[in-house]
């Protein structure tokens, strides 16, 4: 049996493209009050093959082929937007310890505001 991958690469290419969207894997955009809500997907792909053949003088002439692929399609968070802002939230869990890191610039920022104000109220009265 012959294998033609310049005929195969397109057909599994056109595959692609049809079924390895994130509509397909877990939805369309949506909206969520005012938020806009975007699924995001991580797709992976591998593709191989092989082939042989040889005379051998007792056994005749043989030949071998094989050809293998995968994917994987892993739903990875959703892209949220509200008016301006932009955000990105993991369908991954993440540790607190994470969570602590990720807020600490907004923590920061507030507790900087907080002591300003603090100031400012010292020097009035």
């Amino acid at each position: 049996m012959k294998i033609n991958l310049e005929d195969l690469v397109p057909k599994i290419t056109d595959f692609l493209r049809s079924e390895a969207k994130t509509e397909t894997v877990i939805g369309k955009q949506f909206q969520l009050g005012e938020f806009n809500c975007v699924p995001v997907i991580r797709l992976g792909m591998g593709f191989g093959s092989g082939g042989g053949e040889g005379d051998a003088p007792q056994q005749g002439h043989g030949q071998g082929m094989g050809l293998g692929g995968g994917i994987g399609i892993e739903p990875i968070g959703f892209l949220v937007t509200r008016g301006t802002e932009i955000s990105f939230i993991s369908t991954r869990t993440k540790s607190s310890l994470s969570n602590a890191f990720d807020k600490a610039p907004e923590l920061l920022e507030k507790f900087l505001e907080q002591q300003k104000m603090k100031k400012e109220e010292t020097v009035e009265a």
